[in-house]
């Protein structure tokens, strides 16, 4: 092992998945668990017959990333490797790239396609594959899509079936799953083991040589006092409660303090009731509220101009959406105090002492000729698009050379990076060329940044798996780990508790690895088969949920102005992904927008424009059309902008897997005799 590298620590680790067991590494972040994958899989192509190799990733930029990075320079000239991501053409005939190559990178949504789908070109066994190497492993819980895989695999497991694919695991934070005492954290962790079907190992013999090589950072607190006054959060507040007053708030109904969390979770609950009890007065006024709230967030975490122009933006696209009293009062509301909360925001005597603190601690590490590297963790893009705006007009932090970059989730819309973008931030952080990155969450797990001196969480909750992730990106010697949040905050607290988590996931995993191997086994088969029993039942439930009511039965309506504007009966479900509606009449009832543009490619389709309510001044977003096969144009439609009128009652859903009717798969060839029985003459 020593010609690959390998520190004695990952030697250790990896001693019982060259035994072909089934192992999950558990190493902090920066130890080289991807390191210690390459030499197993070597290996095991080395010694494995008809060695298949998968290695899955949960994030795109991560396929790039591992391929670059550490597979192909490894194991590159001695065997065919692959990447395949969402962006791949290769994804369309996954199960031939499968069969050519030895060893295939990819997201585990192709794998979990593959899984499923029939077609001989796509489709994939798991008896194809000899070694699946799981990285971000603690992300197998639940509907994430490394579960679904995982439960192919137990499916094969518990049947019988086989031959089933050696299984390693890779983590930094399997957590404690919300655990707050070790008898539960110990079945967290046991449940990681028996989804992923493997044991826990990590160093024993070599722990000052992995503390040596992951140093820890020095960790702050930098505490700021409450701001003596804050008239612009008093104005916002004094808003909201005219809107209150307004909109005769239900009895029944509990809002607690503005400016919170909790004050945002209960106007979603408010504007989903409004939809239900055909109450278009408060359901619009819980949507405003939700913007009035967010504002006052914004005002406790950034500059006031940032908090006055998120409402700001919010209105510019209501000014001509008028259509009853409800819309002219709130428009009206705010076009009254524009004036005064413009103003207000611009007083810089009550500027948010939050920023100072937050300049005060990027200076002590950057300097005109001080070479330093942070990143600054935020909770929203919109909050790393006003940081980012900040920095570039502070003349002190200008002065002490920083070079800034957001580096955000990737998705549609104009505050998503493209994949692209993503990765040329982060190339230009590797080289030098930028000496901050801003962001959100994207780059606390899997991302290979270079070592920073600083790390730095702004205003943020988060469980003790993002905060060990966060902490380990500040990689370089006498690092520091900063937390900048307002005495008495949850921040802080919540600081305070991860660290007790932390220890609490190391001892769970200590009390797990002292199990003797036939205990081990005996609870992961008893954990296992119960998994197996409750997704049977949760699967019936859902069929019977499907089941409810005839699609006939159903009413789309928009859920802004609550126009009926389409039947359950006219939904069909696309490739098993895109809800489309197949009646003519629909377009009767949208308008059409913008071009709608998508950082990829795909087989069949590709996007048109977007399509919105034409109900006199609705304009609310449903969805965009997609052009199917070259050949028209399907709108596909957006769950969440609609309302569902059932035989019993009216509801609303976020996504289309919870709706209470059964959609048909959409046929081409049927479609095309009802659409254009001409050709078929």
């Amino acid at each position: 092992m020593a010609d690959f590298g390998l520190f004695d620590y990952q030697e250790e680790v990896v001693e019982r998945a060259l035994k072909r067991e089934n192992i999950i590494i558990w190493l902090p972040t920066g130890g080289g668990k991807t390191r210690a994958a390459v030499y197993v899989a070597k290996r095991h192509l080395e010694t494995t017959e008809n060695a298949k190799v998968v290695v899955l990733v949960n994030k795109v930029h991560l396929v790039d990333q591992h391929y670059n990075k550490e597979f192909e320079p490894h194991l590159g000239s001695l065997y065919k490797l692959i990447k395949v991501s969402g962006v791949s053409e290769e994804k369309d005939f996954f199960g031939k790239v499968v069969q050519r190559n030895n060893l295939i990178i990819c997201t585990a949504q192709i794998l979990y396609n593959a899984l499923i789908n029939k077609e001989e070109a796509k489709h994939v066994e798991l008896s194809d594959i000899t070694l699946l190497i799981i990285d971000e492993c603690h992300h197998t819980h639940k509907e994430a899509v490394y579960n679904k895989v995982l439960r192919c695999y137990m499916e094969k497991k518990l049947t019988g079936e086989g031959p089933l694919p050696q299984i390693l695991g890779l983590t930094a934070s399997p957590g404690t799953g919300g655990a707050k005492i070790l008898e539960d954290a110990v079945e967290h962790v046991l449940e990681i083991c028996a989804n992923l079907d493997s044991a826990i190992v990590s160093t024993k013999n070599y722990e000052p040589e992995l503390k040596k090589k992951v140093p820890r950072p020095t960790k702050t607190f930098d505490i700021v006092e409450k701001r003596d006054a804050d008239p612009l959060g008093d104005q916002l507040k004094w808003m909201m409660k005219e809107i209150h007053e307004f909109m005769n708030l239900p009895r029944d109904a509990r809002l607690r303090e503005c400016g919170t969390q909790e004050y945002e979770a209960d106007v979603v609950i408010l504007e989903q009731r409004g939809v239900r009890e055909n109450n278009r007065l408060v359901a619009q006024c819980a949507l405003h509220l939700r913007e009035y709230n967010d504002a006052l967030l914004i005002n406790d975490t950034l500059r006031m101009m940032d908090a006055y122009r998120s409402l700001e933006d919010f209105y510019a696209e209501k000014t001509n959406a008028a259509m009853d009293g409800t819309d002219f009062f709130l428009l009206g509301l705010f076009e009254e105090n524009q004036v005064e909360l413009r103003k207000l925001a611009a007083d810089s005597r009550f500027e948010n002492p939050n920023m100072a603190k937050l300049e005060s601690v990027l200076l002590q590490q950057f300097g005109p000729n001080v070479k330093s590297r942070g990143i600054l963790f935020s909770k929203t893009r919109k909050s790393t698009h006003c940081l980012y705006d900040w920095v570039l007009k502070s003349r002190a932090l200008q002065s002490a050379g920083i070079k800034a970059a957001i580096l955000t989730g990737a998705g549609n819309g104009i505050t998503y990076m493209t994949q692209n973008e993503q990765a040329d931030a982060i190339r230009r952080f590797r080289r030098g060329d930028l000496n901050l990155l801003i962001s959100t969450s994207v780059a606390e797990e899997g991302l290979d940044i270079p070592e920073c001196n600083l790390v730095v969480r702004y205003g943020l909750l988060t469980n003790e798996i993002a905060q060990q992730q966060a902490s380990g990106r500040a990689r370089a010697v006498n690092s520091q780990y900063s937390v900048v949040a307002r005495a008495g905050g949850k921040e802080v607290r919540r600081e305070h508790i991860n660290e007790h988590l932390e220890e609490l996931t190391a001892e769970a995993i200590a009390v797990v690895q002292k199990m003797t191997q036939q205990h081990f086994r005996r609870k992961i088969l008893e954990i296992q088969n119960q998994a197996a029993i409750t997704n049977k039942i949760l699967e019936n439930k859902k069929m019977e949920k499907r089941g409810r009511y005839a699609a006939s039965s159903i009413q789309l309506l928009c859920r802004n102005c609550f126009q009926p504007v389409a039947s359950g009966s006219d939904i069909r479900l696309l490739e098993n992904a895109h809800y489309v509606n197949i009646n003519p009449d629909f377009k009767n009832h949208f308008k059409v927008g913008g071009k709608v543009v998508l950082p990829r490619t795909f087989e069949d389709w590709e996007p048109g424009c977007r399509i919105s309510c034409s109900n006199r001044n609705c304009n609310k977003e449903w969805g965009f059309e997609m052009k199917y096969k070259k050949a028209f144009y399907l709108p596909n439609m957006a769950i969440s902008n609609f309302a569902l009128e059932t035989p019993h009652e009216r509801m609303t859903v976020k996504k289309w897997k919870d709706i209470p009717f059964a959609v048909e798969d959409f046929n081409f060839e049927q479609y095309c005799q009802d659409h254009y029985p001409d050709l078929f003459d």
